[in-house]
Formats: structure tokens, sequence, C-alpha cells
């Protein structure tokens, strides 16, 4: 476990919240909470659990506001803000304003990692903290980390399944040889699907993932608009049981190398490493020196996906 870290959290959301419940148990101290309106501030550490309750039960999450929170004294700004496109803010501004202050910040937003990869490369060169974004692709799976240890330069493509949702929905639609917008109902209601799935569904969130992992292995220069993007809406149920009678099936599969980033429907083996079922992700990473890695999981998740921020919260050291 590295250095206990002062975290400043900003986003309130499943992953903002479960970063805060958990921090303790990391050895980390929670200084500040805020969502877009409200924020509780305490350079002594805050009581989360109140803060929590209070968010949960529909009040303020406190009385400060969310920019004071640049004031405080902390380590480690977390921004857990949804993400955005295009000039991603204001998560963007959010990291800006930590590394120029001298502050490490780890993302769990895609949004500045994917369109403005370059620039907080940039900001983290003049900077005394760094950036680290485990939590943008993949949940809790190790993906960022693996091809850290491995070394980028020896990572040739990585290739596989991130998005739960759009699986979940081909994993139906196979077993059950249901059409495409019966499954989506299924899904939203169990929770699975947001009420409005456009992202998860036309590719957009597994694509800013691809991009983002193009832009660790080519040190920069993607983003979303470099994606070959194919969404998975105008499948029809009788293409998933033609694949099921030649023994496949098929998956939203992703793809990332120094070339560029594809993601659409492609044919799988129905009992390859590709075919995870319900709303697993899997990622292959090819490597020149140690071949073919796989890694398999919960791929979203409130306390799934705050396991990530707080493994590279423990990366970072002590400023």
């Amino acid at each position: 476990m590295g250095a206990s870290q002062r975290l400043a959290i900003l986003g309130a959301g499943d992953v903002g919240r479960s970063v805060a419940d958990l921090a303790s148990e990391y050895g980390h101290e929670v200084v500040a909470l805020a969502d877009s309106t409200t924020a509780t501030i305490d350079p002594d550490g805050i009581d989360v659990a109140a803060a929590l309750d209070r968010k949960l039960g529909g009040d303020d999450i406190g009385a400060d506001d969310p920019t004071a929170v640049f004031e405080t004294d902390y380590d480690v700004l977390v921004e857990a803000t949804p993400t955005t496109l295009g000039d991603a803010d204001p998560g963007f501004t959010h990291a800006k304003r930590a590394l120029e202050t001298d502050h490490h910040v780890v993302l769990a937003n895609k949004g500045p990692v994917a369109e403005r990869y370059g620039e907080l490369r940039e900001l983290e060169a003049d900077s005394a903290g760094s950036i680290r974004f485990e939590a943008t692709v993949g949940g809790a799976i190790p993906i960022l980390s693996t091809i850290e240890d491995s070394t980028p330069q020896a990572v040739t493509a990585v290739r596989g399944v991130l998005n739960g949702t759009a699986n979940f929905i081909l994993t139906r639609m196979a077993a059950e040889g249901l059409d495409y917008e019966h499954v989506l109902a299924e899904a939203q209601d169990l929770g699975v699907a947001e009420a409005d799935p456009t992202f998860d569904v036309d590719g957009t969130d597994a694509a800013l993932k691809f991009v983002i992992l193009a832009n660790v292995l080519a040190d920069g220069g993607f983003s979303l608009e470099d994606a070959t993007v194919e969404g998975i809406q105008n499948i029809p149920g009788s293409a998933l049981n033609l694949a099921a009678e030649d023994g496949r099936t098929i998956r939203l599969i992703g793809e990332a190398t120094r070339d560029g980033v594809r993601v659409g429907p492609r044919l799988v083996p129905e009992n390859g490493a590709l075919a995870v079922t319900g709303t697993r992700n899997i990622v292959q990473i090819e490597t020149r020196n140690a071949g073919s890695l796989h890694s398999s999981g919960r791929g979203a998740g409130g306390p799934e996906t705050a396991t990530a921020v707080l493994s590279d919260v423990g990366r970072l050291p002590p400023l």
C-alpha cells in the first residue's frame, strides 16, 4: 500500500460515493466531497457517512461551494464527474486546476483522457503531481496497470468487450432468440441499461475506452472522432441464430493499436474467450514478450470502479 493521501472527490454519483465510502479501508482520508451544486470540506477529514446520508436523502451534500474544494489542503483530486465529450469539461478544467497547483489527479471520468490526452500529459509534465486513470477503462479490471507493467512499447494491440450493457443485450438476444428492442426494454427494467442507452448501444462508451487505450499505446494522438464505430441497434435476432448454427455468436468488440481504434459487432467463437456473457467485460492484451494476456471481470459499478480509483491512489508517491 502506498502513502496515506488526502482525497478531494469531485462527483458524488455511484463512483464518487463509493470512493469516499471505501477510502479509509485503503488508508486514505477524504477532506472534500462535492457534487455539482454543493460540497462538504474539512482539512481534518469529513464525516463521510453523514455526507453520504445527506446525499442519498436528497439534501445538500454540505454547506460549501464546490469550487472551494481546490482551496483546501488535499493531495489527490479524484475526478468522478459525468463523462462529457468535445472539450471534456468540466472534468478537464478540474484536472488542469489540480495539476497547475502541483496536486495529483486520479480520473474516473473518461472524457479528458479520451478527448484531450496530449494536453493532460503536457500539464502533468509541468506539475509536481501525476495523473492516473485506471478507472476509465473496464471498471475493476486492471487493464492499464497491466499495460504499464508490460511497458506500453511491448504491447501491440488491445481488444475485447468493454461495455456491459451491450454485452448483456447481445447475450439475451442469443439465449432467448429475442429481438433487440425487446431485450433493451428488459435491460432497462433490470437497471442494466440507462433510460437513454445511446452511449452504450451505439458503441460510444466502448469507443472512448479503446481511444484511451490507443492513447496509452501511442502516447497520444487519438480522440473519439478518430475511431471507427458501429453499434448493436441494427442487429436482428436472426443474425445471432445464424451465428449459433455455425458455433459462433456476436459481440461488440473493440480494438486499439497504435494505428487507430475500431469498435463494432463481430462474429466470435461461441466458446471462445471473447464470448463473455451478461455484463462481464474482457480484454486481450497482445504483447511481444509475454504472449496474449486476458483479464475479465465487472466493467462497471460503484464499488468496482472505486477499487480502480483507490488502487491508482495507492500507486502515487507522497507530494
